[in-house]
């Protein structure tokens, strides 16, 4: 069974073969913070910038989006639970004792 970190930790590039230091890892989609700006998202869920700005106008953004004036803000733990990833880290659950 994989786990969901899997999925977003092995991407390679395909120019070379090696890591792709672009990939949106769990790790480093918490460490956003709290919120972060509507592009950043975007590329998380893999749409352009203009793409995401019309999905929000529409409120079709994957996630909810905040808005303030005229910037758009998106909550990170939003993003987390969408990707079906735990909001804060956890550590593996011990097996059963055993008997």
């Amino acid at each position: 069974m994989t786990t969901p970190e899997h999925h977003f930790a092995n991407h390679t590039s395909p120019e070379n073969g090696q890591p792709d230091d672009t990939a949106w890892t769990v790790d480093r989609i918490r460490a956003l913070g709290l919120i972060t700006d509507i592009a950043t998202a975007a590329q998380i869920f893999g749409l352009s910038r203009a793409a995401a700005y019309e999905l929000a106008k529409r409120d079709q953004f994957p996630v909810a989006v905040l808005r303030f004036g005229s910037r758009y803000r998106v909550p990170v733990a939003a993003i987390l639970h969408a990707l079906h990833l735990p909001a804060d880290e956890q550590p593996p659950e011990a097996p059963p004792p055993a008997t």
